[in-house]
């Protein structure tokens, strides 16, 4: 059966995070014998650069043809002036509306031997096992914008359709963990909070009984997540709290470049991306960690092409080579970042049992 993945390197770091992918993804079809059709289009400033749109028309149609897609990193100085009418980060934005994807699932775990390196002491994060689902459509970042000299607003909106899709999954993905689920919102001051917290914990009574639920509001999270990290297992919450406490969370593993992460929808096709940004600052130096973009092609084995070895194999492989120290500068390697894909690659058929994996 073929499978179409489409590539979308962007700007800044994402074409040499995206190369090492491709690579993997070339390593992978020969082992295993699989028919994956590549192709690669324009986004962000490198998609305006060419046709004036941060998503041209073609590269939303070859999207929606795909049975995924990876992206590497959207935005840069060139394209950073706030005030301008179309910006690079636009692109991802109409690209997640168009294609869907209601849910971002980012996965927050510590390799062992990077523990030393994380902003906390290592005994606090030898634990850490935690799956953020973030609400990816709705709230702040999509109501309705007034903008004067001297008055704004955003308007935060929700419905219970939008609520309830993103803890379902959450949800379950709390049962597979078994784990309990955290609701983080801010139910003491916002109405979309408390329409949060109200269907969450219908639908955790009525049809989790079995999983752990528990709420919290966002301010506690966030200090939890510093203070105590291996307290959570699955946290679900609306879009911009996701987006702030995420970023927060991707610190404990020492860098955001290891970090991966998956944006979902109804479909079997999600769009799959690094955490991390665009990195302007060492994009061209080949230093850049390509650990994030590799696990993300893992997630996407697991999650829209339903290969769960390959998605196995990958995982134990990055793991293999951070063991071993064959890494980038940023985690406390030497390796390029052609490199540490390459020391990946290497490993895809060892026997390594890692203590976590990017499920």
């Amino acid at each position: 059966m073929s499978m179409k993945v489409l590539m979308l390197p962007g700007d800044g770091i994402g074409p040499e995070v995206m190369h090492e992918a491709e690579a993997l993804l070339e390593e992978i079809a020969a082992q295993h014998s699989l028919d994956l059709q590549l192709d690669t289009a324009l986004i962000g400033g490198a998609a305006m650069d060419a046709t004036g749109a941060p998503l041209p028309e073609e590269t939303l149609q070859a999207c929606r043809e795909a049975d995924a897609v990876l992206l590497g990193a959207v935005g840069g100085p060139k394209w950073s002036d706030p005030n301008a009418r179309v910006r690079p980060e636009q692109g991802l934005l109409e690209l997640r509306k168009a294609l869907g994807l209601f849910v971002n699932l980012r996965p927050i775990r510590v390799h062992p031997s990077l523990a030393p390196i994380s902003p906390l002491r290592p005994e606090f994060v030898a634990d850490v096992d935690v799956m953020v689902v973030r609400e990816l459509t709705g709230g702040i970042y999509f109501g309705e914008k007034q903008e004067g000299d001297d008055h704004a607003v955003d308007v935060c909106s929700y419905t219970r359709e939008e609520i309830e899709r993103v803890v379902v999954q959450a949800a379950e993905l709390a049962r597979q963990r078994c784990g309990g689920l955290t609701l983080v919102d801010k139910a003491n001051v916002l109405a979309t909070s408390r329409l949060w917290r109200k269907v969450t914990t219908e639908l955790m009574t009525n049809r989790y009984p079995d999983v752990p639920f528990e709420t919290m509001l966002v301010d506690a999270a966030s200090m939890h997540i510093v203070a105590n990290p291996s307290r959570f297992n699955v946290l679900v919450t609306e879009n911009l709290f996701g987006d702030i406490l995420t970023d927060e969370a991707s610190m404990l593993v020492g860098s955001m470049g290891m970090l991966p992460s998956a944006s979902l929808g109804k479909d079997r096709a999600g769009l799959y991306e690094p955490i991390h940004g665009s990195a302007p600052d060492i994009a061209g130096q080949g230093i850049a960690n390509p650990v994030g973009m590799l696990a993300s092609v893992g997630m996407m084995f697991r999650y829209s092409l339903g290969i769960r070895e390959v998605a196995g194999r990958i995982e134990r492989a990055i793991w293999s080579a951070i063991a071993d120290g064959q890494c980038t500068p940023d985690i406390g390697g030497s390796l390029t970042t052609r490199a540490a894909g390459e020391a990946v690659r290497e490993r895809l058929g060892e026997y390594y049992i890692p203590k976590f994996a990017y499920g």
